[in-house]
């Protein structure tokens, strides 16, 4: 054999190799960390079951949060400029342009033109009556918010599951104010929700301990005379807002409802809500935070979570603390109150600390470590909703699997009897190509640790009749050439050099196809995109090279005659 042969046929060996034990511990029962290659084919969600969820966006209520948002930082800046200013009303009429009115205590031009220089990008002025400045969002700002908010909360939930530990979750967008989220392999339904669904929005608010607690109680026990009640399934947002609506007349100024929540532990329904007076504008958020752990007070031995803020925030935290000793600063996350302990010196360096009630050890352990996972993988930028959900069995995955590895053994056996019946020693080397196409293929997938799904079997399924598409292409043309009475050597030679062009061609087309598949595409039509494309360059290579060494094998062993 020439030296070049020997040369292709190494590679060829080690390349099938290489693939062999990448593919043992998909294969096996072996642990991929004990093996040579720690890697192993992942499954999608139709194969190994998981949870299937659909989750929109009200941008409505996005744009009536933002509005309240963007006018409350205006408070603080310009009582820091000299010009103090107070919130009037909301208009909610049009939900998708809602206005809120400032009330101007001074100059209302010199307020005005601050404000506009200020805040002019977020803020434009829709209406101006005396001292009350009426302003909605600016139209570029309303399309920053609609063209970042999915991709942001993708961003952010991404973040989350990489943190709980999902492999190969599915993430995308569908259309404008949906994602969809699919995370194979999921077991625990209930907190892979949670983690998702959960905006972990941190605030700092102080109480208002001026009014006492049978008057808080009263205000509620009033809204429930009225019918406003939380009722189970129920967001609790949409009960606390409609509540402080309810109550706008009777509380404070500037002051509205916050309540402390207590769930059964085994039932997890809201067994009691203490309800607190907060500050309507907090001077502290989640944005100034840097490290959230969980750590066990040892006193106590109860867990909690301990949280660090950046740079300006530890200032910021230090010098509102150092201004309020002796008040008492609620912690309120997504909404609720978590704890509101007095301030009893200055807290320097930035550093706070959510506790989490009583309970069992183990739950209150479960639950530090989730909020700490939300609060460092981010807060959502809008509220989700859980439009649609779908549980997939392990047990539909591996029926799924079973039966396409039956349908693939029978379809192999019938491609391979008909190839070795028709084309005799040449069709069992098209069986072996074959063969080894498929074992390249899926040696890729580890590889390239994409996820293999029911679609993508069948991408497998159509690579095998793609290899043999090709392998016919060449035996026709070597025996066109036989027939021409070209000695076998050469008419293998020119076979497979006219046949090369045309298998490329189809591939290319093949090909094109899939990337417009993998681009456009979404879930299970990636999957299979993914496998074909792969599909594509082993079966160029396996069609055209591996089955070349071994016709070059065959005529260099009996150069007179070829079995074809």
């Amino acid at each position: 054999m020439a030296r070049n042969w020997w040369i292709r046929f190494s590679l060829m060996s080690a390349l099938v190799l290489i693939a062999l034990l990448a593919l043992v511990p998909s294969v096996s029962k072996v642990d991929p960390k004990s093996w040579v290659i720690s890697k192993k084919v992942n499954l999608g969600l139709d194969l190994q079951g998981g949870l299937y969820m659909v989750l929109g966006i009200d941008f409505n209520k996005v744009y009536r949060d933002e509005i309240v948002t963007s006018t409350r930082k205006v408070q603080p800046f310009m009582q820091q400029e000299g010009m103090p200013v107070s919130l009037g009303e909301l208009n909610i009429q049009d939900p998708r342009d809602p206005q809120q009115t400032i009330i101007v205590e001074g100059d209302v031009t010199a307020a005005k033109a601050k404000l506009l220089e200020y805040f002019g990008y977020s803020l434009r002025l829709v209406g101006e009556e005396g001292k009350n400045l009426t302003f909605a969002l600016s139209r570029e700002y309303l399309r920053e918010m609609e063209a970042t908010a999915v991709t942001r909360s993708i961003e952010v939930i991404r973040n989350r599951i990489d943190e709980f530990g999902v492999t190969e979750p599915e993430i995308n967008s569908q259309g404008e104010d949906r994602i969809v989220v699919q995370l194979p392999g999921v077991r625990d339904i209930d907190r892979a929700k949670d983690l998702i669904g959960r905006t972990a929005k941190l605030e700092f608010r102080f109480v208002n301990d001026q009014i006492p607690d049978s008057q808080l109680n009263a205000w509620v026990e009033k809204a429930k005379a009225a019918g406003i009640v939380y009722e189970k399934g129920q967001r609790f947002s949409e009960f606390a807002e409609k509540l402080n609506t309810f109550l706008k007349a009777d509380l404070p100024k500037g002051f509205i409802l916050f309540f402390e929540k207590e769930t059964s532990k085994v039932t997890n329904e809201i067994t009691k809500m203490t309800p607190y007076l907060l500050e309507e504008v907090s001077p502290l958020g989640g944005d100034s935070l840097q490290e959230a752990t969980v750590r066990i007070d040892q006193q106590k031995n109860r867990p909690y979570v301990a949280i660090d803020f950046k740079s300006e925030g530890a200032k910021i935290f230090g010098e509102i603390t150092g201004a309020n000793i002796g008040r008492r600063m609620a912690i309120v996350l997504d909404g609720n109150v978590y704890s509101a302990p007095v301030i009893q010196d200055r807290i320097a360096g930035g550093s706070a600390q959510i506790t989490l009630g009583f309970g069992d050890y183990n739950q209150l352990l479960a639950e530090a470590r989730d909020l700490a996972l939300v609060l460092r993988a981010g807060a959502l930028p809008v509220e989700l909703e859980f439009q649609e959900q779908r549980v997939v069995g392990p047990s539909l995955g591996a029926d799924a699997i079973q039966k396409a590895e039956l349908a693939a053994a029978i379809g192999c056996v019938f491609v391979f009897i008909f190839i070795i019946f028709y084309y005799k020693t040449a069709g069992v080397f098209a069986s072996i190509t074959i063969m080894v196409n498929v074992i390249l293929g899926l040696a890729c997938l580890v590889a390239l640790e994409a996820t293999l799904t029911l679609p993508g079997i069948g991408g497998i399924a159509l690579t095998v009749g793609m290899a043999v598409d090709g392998n016919i292409i060449i035996y026709e043309r070597i025996k066109e050439e036989l027939a021409k009475g070209v000695v076998p050597k050469e008419a293998v030679a020119l076979g497979f050099d006219k046949a090369f062009w045309t298998i490329l061609d189809a591939n290319i087309t093949t090909a094109l196809a899939g990337l417009c598949l993998l681009n456009f595409g979404t879930g299970p039509v990636r999957g299979f995109a993914v496998t074909l494309l792969i599909g594509v360059v082993s079966t160029v290579y396996t069609s055209y090279f591996v089955t070349k060494l071994f016709f070059d094998w065959s005529v260099s062993r009996k150069s007179d005659a070829i079995s074809i």
